[in-house]
């Protein structure tokens, strides 16, 4: 029998897709979504995942693996943290709060973060003013994720590498529009194809009265699509 999942659990992105929308490493982001061997003294063994696709046959993420990605990645940006830590943090905050995914959960911002946050600190040697470091920034990369009533994420903001996590929420990634491939917030238009017909010759004005797009929108698309 086929596996009934939620719309937004369709598996729907590539890890390379993935990977680029959240501006993360391919690499990085496979070994939170299949795992790794690591060495030990009593030899070779293997971390699971952080990142659970919604079927083990498909290998394409959903958007709520992007949302637990783009979160995971601000843990990433202020301080290489190791994944058997990450691991051993969410497990912490699972245990002492009973939340599964908390990486998904609207409780992250709260009393659980402080409890994810804290635990981690201990297991990678930081000191309170790392944490606090550390809390800012991924309070931060959260208010870039919209959510529903029900509290579940239903947009995200990625970041623009070079307008950095503060930046304006121009670009969105919505599963609801354009399947879930990054537009323009409110316009619906996505930044790829802004982009593909700047490329091609045509003139910014011309796009721009297509879509009923402003400056700034343009721009931000063209930031986002051109980024490394």
């Amino acid at each position: 029998m086929a596996t009934r999942l939620e719309p937004d659990e369709r598996p729907r992105y590539s890890i390379a897709e993935a990977a680029r929308y959240v501006r993360i490493s391919p690499t990085t982001l496979r070994s939170w979504v299949v795992g790794r061997p690591y060495q030990t003294a009593g030899g070779s063994r293997y971390f699971q995942p952080l990142i659970n696709r919604p079927l083990t046959e498909d290998p394409r993420l959903s958007f709520p693996n992007l949302i637990e990605a783009h979160v995971l990645r601000s843990l990433r940006t202020r301080h290489e943290v190791p994944m058997a830590d990450l691991r051993a943090a969410l497990d912490y905050a699972e245990a002492k709060c009973n939340i599964k995914r908390l990486l998904l959960h609207p409780d992250l911002r709260t009393a659980a973060g402080s409890v994810f946050i804290t635990h981690l600190g201990e297991l990678i040697n930081l000191g309170r003013s790392g944490q606090i470091v550390l809390k800012d920034l991924l309070d931060a990369y959260l208010k870039r994720i919209e959510r529903d009533f029900d509290g579940a994420p239903s947009r995200l903001f990625p970041v623009i590498t070079a307008q950095g996590v503060d930046g304006p929420k121009i670009v969105a990634v919505d599963p609801q529009i354009a399947f879930g491939r990054p537009i323009i917030a409110g316009k619906g238009v996505r930044t790829l194809t802004i982009v593909e017909r700047l490329d091609n010759g045509e003139e910014r004005s011309v796009v721009a009265a297509d879509y009923g797009l402003e400056e700034r929108e343009i721009h931000a698309a063209i930031l986002y699509e051109n980024a490394a």
